[in-house]
């Protein structure tokens, strides 16, 4: 149980040592032991862990003490939590600190191959020499010269599989390094055995034809120098599978040019505050998220949003850093800094996602832990099997046999199959503008069956207008009524409110009284008194709850209504005095994702608070299947689980403070990253550009993730399965072929590469709904009360 009074924090940090997917259970394991730790993820493909814990009861040397009880290394470099987040230059520093090791080890992998692959040449020439090239010198076959060439390519390009295993063997455990150390050790081994004691084996009868006795360096030199390979070439496909995280820290720049006392000035953007003065130049990039103070220009928010038109910006408009200034002069002021700046956020968002873990993962889990005392298992049963019951020679038959077994089985394809394809994927949808909080959501995204719209701010531009006003008989004169009306609306928060509030002071230019004894009821409206006056502003029914007879201003509601716009009823010391209707225009690309997720097979329902007729009106314009109108804040939770109870896997789309319930009960919550941060902090993905077609390319990219995460499941699986028994022998009573060593390390190496390689395939994926299967339009949707 976490400490009521203390935030969760979160650490990432490199873990060294890691091979395959049993490294990642037994760190998960010592992590999830550890008291006070409410989450731990370990990532092979980004070679790292991020834990959620009590920093009341856990400290940082226990997360580390327990990596290192596990038989591993780790090195904390970043804590994120509501005190203390990462900002842009610690990210870039730490990226940095990464990259550079990947790099080193990289680097070591090659030069470990490179003198592997020239030493087992000549091992490789003797044992051509035997076969089908016996013009080769002699010396390539005598036990000596075989034994000085293999011994550096066991113990000095082979040692990272020693202490790998070693340090598994310390802690009772075993890995992907024990299966290497083994399988090479036995052939390389019993080759050395070989020659110092030839009368034992020959007395054993263990030669060939009674006459020579085998070896098996070439094997065992072969078998690293291939593994070392696949380990290189799997070093490089991994290190691109962060390449969105490194584009999204490259966006910052290094320095701003700030205004202090009338003096401009370049300094380090880490060096930036809140009410600083900045100045953008034309194809400069802005460093910090502010307000423009001063200019007008068009900005490049493609890298944040997917969206490639410039944005016009002027003065109170909101820049945010990372993005590019094109074509004016601006000069802003700096409201958000460091890790508060957005590109921070995306940053941090991106980086928890690529390093969680997606459902589909758990079965694998589950095979992995078993894995390896398996293989040993069926190594040893191999073994005895084809001593005992194999032909002659049977102890050599048995070792290749065993060692085929030791080397093709590959747990590292199995612990890189998901978190490869995780990493990819969601940053390719940072790249165009779709945040995914976690593995899970992008998961669960693929398979939503039911979309909920809210109206204003995810269909509509979220900035109605006045656009008729009706007075009652006997009513003020209409900028009369209109200010008494905003002076009690300025109190409130809701869009249609701020409308009016526009409308008046803005447009009309008309002076609005202070207002008292404010009363706002959520769903309903406001009420206030101003100059004397007792107003109230709302729905129908608010105004009837109040005794005030509506009738003779029901009609034109209707009617307004009818039209798509939203009534807004005003009256004033107790009779009805007007109906202000409000309309909002839908937002560029509504009507297209609508008919996309259609397409998709996906039913699509709006909620909306405003009158049936209206919403009614809006849904027949976009091609909504289904209206949910006259709904409560409280009531699209309620809405969202009478969907989720009809069966459906639903998705809730919203951007206000009120939607937060609605899309924290949702499968899938989507924020539009137009709207607050709170809709975005409930919301498993967030759609930057907010556009809701922003919605059909991330469902698109969620689908081709699954299905990569499936491809390559099916390989690693496929291949264990298939190829195993080959290496025990399962061929051999029907074709009398038995699967060399050799070959089986080939294999080996080329599964992991297989698997990383298919999941980069998914930096080809371009946001174009027609990329995705469509599936026939459902029928109907459950009713929503």
């Amino acid at each position: 149980m976490t400490s009521p009074s203390t935030p969760l924090e979160i650490v990432s940090f490199p873990i060294e040592g890691m091979t395959c997917a049993s490294c990642v259970n037994r760190i998960t394991r010592f992590l999830d032991k550890v008291e006070g730790v409410e989450e731990a993820s370990v990532n092979l493909a980004s070679e790292s862990a991020t834990v959620r814990f009590d920093p009341a009861r856990v400290t940082l040397a226990d997360l580390v003490g327990a990596v290192d009880a596990a038989g591993y290394v780790a090195r904390v470099e970043q804590v994120a939590s509501a005190e203390h987040s990462v900002d842009v230059a610690e990210a870039a520093a730490a990226k940095a600190e990464r990259d550079e090791a990947a790099a080193r080890h990289a680097a070591d992998l090659r030069r470990r191959f490179i003198v592997s692959a020239l030493l087992t040449l000549p091992l490789l020439g003797g044992l051509a020499r035997m076969t089908v090239a016996p013009w080769l010198p002699a010396f390539l076959t005598n036990p000596l010269f075989q034994l000085a060439v293999a011994t550096p390519v066991q113990l000095w390009a082979g040692w990272p599989f020693y202490t790998g295993a070693i340090k598994a063997l310390r802690h009772r455990a075993s890995d992907m390094n024990t299966l290497i150390a083994v399988g090479t050790s036995a052939a390389y081994g019993y080759s050395v055995a070989t020659i110092l004691l030839p009368d034992f084996f020959m007395a054993a009868g263990l030669g060939m034809d009674g006459a020579e006795l085998p070896m098996y360096f070439d094997t065992s030199a072969a078998i690293i120098t291939l593994i070392l390979l696949g380990r290189y070439l799997e070093a490089r496909a991994r290190s691109h599978t962060s390449d969105a995280i490194r584009r999204l820290i490259n966006l910052a720049p290094r320095t701003a040019r700030v205004i202090r006392d009338g003096i401009e000035l370049d300094v380090a953007v880490a060096d930036v505050r809140v009410g600083d003065t900045v100045r953008v130049r034309p194809g400069e990039t802005i460093a910090v998220d502010g307000v423009v103070t001063e200019g007008a220009s068009g900005v490049d928010e493609s890298m944040i949003t997917g969206e490639s038109l410039p944005v016009s910006k002027r003065v109170e408009d909101l820049v945010v850093g990372g993005t590019l200034n094109t074509t004016g002069t601006l000069t802003f002021r700096a409201t958000r800094v460091g890790a508060d700046t957005v590109l921070a956020k995306i940053i941090r968002l991106v980086s928890e996602a690529q390093g969680s873990r997606a459902p589909i993962q758990r079965l694998a889990d589950v095979v992995t832990s078993y894995f390896v005392p398996a293989v040993l298992g069926l190594a040893a049963f191999t073994f005895v099997v084809w001593f005992a019951f194999g032909p002659q020679p049977a102890f050599n038959l048995a070792l290749l046999s065993t060692v085929a077994v030791l080397i093709i089985a590959c747990p590292c394809a199995l612990g890189l199959a998901t978190p490869t394809s995780i990493m990819v994927g969601t940053g390719k949808g940072a790249e165009n503008g779709i945040l995914f909080r976690n593995a899970e959501a992008l998961e669960r995204l693929g398979s939503v069956k039911a979309v909920i719209l809210d109206k204003t701010g995810t269909l509509t531009e979220g900035k109605p207008r006045v656009t008729d006003i009706v007075r009652a008989a006997g009513a003020p004169p209409e900028d009369d009524l209109l200010a008494l009306v905003a002076a009690a609306e300025r109190g409130s928060e809701h869009p249609l409110a701020d409308a009016i509030v526009r409308e008046t002071i803005e447009r009309r230019r008309l002076t609005v009284a202070d207002a008292t004894d404010f009363l706002s009821v959520p769903g309903g409206g406001v009420s206030a008194t101003i100059g004397g006056h007792r107003v109230l502003v709302g729905r129908p029914g608010f105004l009837e709850s109040a005794g005030i007879d509506v009738a003779s201003l029901a009609g034109a509601a209707d009617a307004l209504a009818a039209d798509g716009k939203t009534p807004v009823l005003a009256a004033i010391d107790g009779r009805a005095a007007a109906v202000i209707a409000i309309a909002d225009t839908l937002k560029a690309g509504s009507v297209e994702a609508v008919a996309e997720l259609h397409r998709l097979g996906i039913a699509v329902a709006m909620l909306t608070g405003d009158n049936l007729r209206t919403a009614e009106a809006i849904a027949r314009s976009v091609g909504i299947d289904r209206v949910v109108a006259d709904v409560r804040p409280d009531g699209k939770a309620a809405a969202v689980r009478a969907l989720q109870a009809g069966g459906k896997v639903v998705a809730m789309v919203g951007d206000g403070v009120n939607d937060a319930p609605a899309l924290a009960s949702a499968d899938v919550g989507v924020a539009m990253g137009t709207g607050t941060d709170v809709a975005m902090e409930s919301a498993g993905v967030t759609l930057m550009s907010g556009d809701l077609r922003g919605l059909v390319t991330a469902i698109a990219l969620s689908r081709a993730t699954m299905w990569n995460i499936r491809q390559n499941l099916f390989w690693a699986f496929a291949y264990n399965v298939i190829l195993i028994p080959v290496a025990m022998g399962a061929l051999y009573p029907f074709t009398g072929l038995l699967l060399d060593p050799i070959l089986a390390a080939g294999a080996m190496a080329l599964s992991s590469v297989t698997v990383v390689s298919n999941a980069l395939r998914l930096r080809r994926f371009e946001a174009r709904p027609t990329t995705v299967q469509a599936q026939p339009r459902p029928a109907t949707l459950p009713s929503i009360p």
